[in-house]
């Protein structure tokens, strides 16, 4: 078939040429049907031969670049459309975060609250125990500096006493005196 092109290209080439001598005059109005007729065929051939072997490969090259671009556009859209699913899932797990965070903070705020009044209140407790013990020191103190208070009056009374009566008290006296002295003085200081 590729032999055979050359040789029907030549023919239909030469025999319009031929028709084209014998014509002195040629003008697209005449009427010369064989010079129409061999152009009609000679037309016919050329789109034969271009449609099959050019227009074919064209059109078979632009159905491809067609499907290539629908399939890109496809593609386009697909990953536009993911993108935007991965978006809205960045977003939803950044809100999940924040509201986390905030959890995570507001819980922190109220274990610091609770520490501190847990400090306060051990605070206040130990400075009331501490103010208990001291007030009961204080108190052990001032009675201990009382009774000795009481027997240096008693025995300064006792020596009083035996100089006075410059005589020698016994054990037993002072024993005595310093009971009834103390006697005294207690029920004098109930009475005052």
């Amino acid at each position: 078939m590729k032999k055979l092109l050359p040789l029907l290209f030549l023919f239909f080439v030469a025999v319009p040429l031929s028709a084209a001598e014998e014509a002195e005059t040629l003008s697209p109005f005449a009427g010369n049907v064989g010079n129409a007729l061999w152009t009609l065929i000679i037309f016919a051939i050329v789109v034969l031969i271009l449609g099959k072997f050019a227009w074919g490969p064209v059109l078979s090259l632009l159905k491809q670049r067609e499907d290539f671009i629908h399939k890109s556009l496809a593609d386009a859209k697909h990953d536009r459309d993911e993108a935007e699913a991965r978006l809205k899932d960045y977003a939803a797990k950044l809100q999940s975060s924040q509201a986390e965070a905030v959890a995570i903070v507001e819980r922190a705020r109220q274990d610091a609250d609770r520490l501190r009044d847990e400090l306060r209140q051990r605070a206040h407790s130990e400075a009331d125990t501490m103010i208990k013990n001291a007030e009961r020191e204080i108190e052990q103190q001032t009675k201990q500096a009382v009774r000795q208070i009481r027997q240096e009056a008693v025995g300064l009374s006792v020596s009083i006493a035996s100089k006075l009566l410059q005589r020698n008290v016994t054990k037993a006296d002072d024993e005595k005196l310093i009971a009834d002295a103390l006697k005294d003085i207690e029920s004098a200081s109930r009475s005052s």
